[in-house]
């Protein structure tokens, strides 16, 4: 059941702000045991049909993760019927051109484009020493004219993703689209599911929300984050993997290698006494775990720490080789064992614990 969740978030048309069918496996997942509601940012809220607990005031527990997935917009359609396009998220230019896309319209049809630049035949000596930008990129959906372009439906602002179908290469090593955040999407679904199913920690409530436009600077967590009456968070990440590129000393996110826990970005100082908590739970309980230390990226974790009183936050990653571009790689291995240690986190957690981290 796992993987096909996996494979069906991937798959499925997320780009930030139209995350809508990512929300919908999401809540044909969880329907049956949980409440869920959506506000108008696109951010999917679920709690507790029941909750069996001891007192009036449970340590409220909350898992995060984000729907969307780096993509690109339509900003203009040419005479000859090219496309204009810009990116959505963190892209390196370098890695768009000769790939195919898919531009969702207004209707939801959806069309499959290249992504193209000038080919080299025709290019100038000067034209191939120049850098390449998004200006000099068109996506080509095969019309010969404005006109023929916009009979399919395609006009300004419509979203596009990469066109990848998910794959397993075997029993762990995946291959898709949209890690960044699918991965995470689907280990807090299957952590939500399993606790409700199978465990009971009669001191704690439990609550998630999957939410909109990570990518573009954490819009729907900073939405969220007013809404939400938590104590303390756990945000999944699908999160760079660090070990094809990287001096063997200092790889910290290897894939294969267990989930990773952030200890500080350029967005959030994660809380020390929740990271030694997990730190130390992992230990225990042998699982594999990696931490890190990142002079860039952000994650969700960063709306919930300032908000309100403060929300202790934890990031576990499941790491995801080439992030932000059309093609990714992560290991099933590493989304088990952040499951198994979301999961006995929330299963240890309480107001005690709590108090003294």
């Amino acid at each position: 059941m796992s993987k096909d969740l996996i494979k069906n978030l991937s798959n499925a048309f997320g780009v930030s702000g139209y995350e809508n069918e990512v929300s919908d496996i999401a809540t044909k997942y969880l329907e049956e045991i949980a409440n869920i509601r959506k506000d108008k940012i696109g951010n999917l809220y679920i709690s507790e049909k029941k909750r069996n607990v001891q007192n009036d005031q449970p340590l409220k527990i909350l898992l995060d993760a984000h729907l969307d997935e780096v993509g690109f917009v339509v900003q203009a359609i040419h005479d000859n019927g090219m496309i204009d396009f810009l990116p959505v998220g963190g892209w390196d230019v370098h890695n768009v051109p000769a790939h195919t896309v898919i531009i969702k319209t207004h209707t939801g049809s959806k069309i499959k484009g290249i992504t193209a630049s000038i080919p080299p035949h025709f290019m100038t000596e000067e034209q191939k020493k120049a850098p390449l930008s998004f200006d000099k990129l068109v996506i080509d959906v095969g019309t010969s004219s404005k006109k023929e372009t916009e009979s399919l439906g395609i006009e300004i602002g419509n979203p596009i993703v990469p066109d990848v179908e998910f794959e397993a290469l075997n029993d762990h090593l995946f291959l898709g689209k949209a890690f960044d955040c699918r991965i995470g999407c689907a280990c807090l679904l299957d952590t939500y599911r399993n606790y409700s199913e199978n465990l009971n920690n009669n001191q704690i409530a439990l609550q998630a929300v999957l939410s909109s436009q990570e990518e573009v600077g954490e819009r729907g967590s900073t939405v969220a984050a007013q809404q939400i009456d938590a104590d303390i968070a756990i945000v999944f990440e699908g999160c760079p993997a660090d070990d094809t590129f990287t001096p063997k000393y200092k790889i910290q996110s290897a894939m294969g290698k267990g989930p990773m826990l952030r200890h500080h970005d350029v967005s959030m100082i994660t809380h020390p006494g929740f990271q030694r908590f997990a730190i130390e739970l992992a230990k225990e309980y042998n699982l594999p775990l990696q931490r890190s230390v990142r002079k860039g990226g952000g994650t969700n974790g960063a709306a919930y720490s300032m908000s309100k009183n403060g929300i202790p936050c934890i990031v576990i990653g499941i790491p995801v080789r080439y992030a932000h571009s059309h093609y990714c790689f992560t290991d099933y291995r590493d989304y088990q064992n952040a499951k198994a240690l979301a999961l006995k986190i929330i299963e240890i957690l309480n107001p005690k614990i709590f108090k003294n981290l």
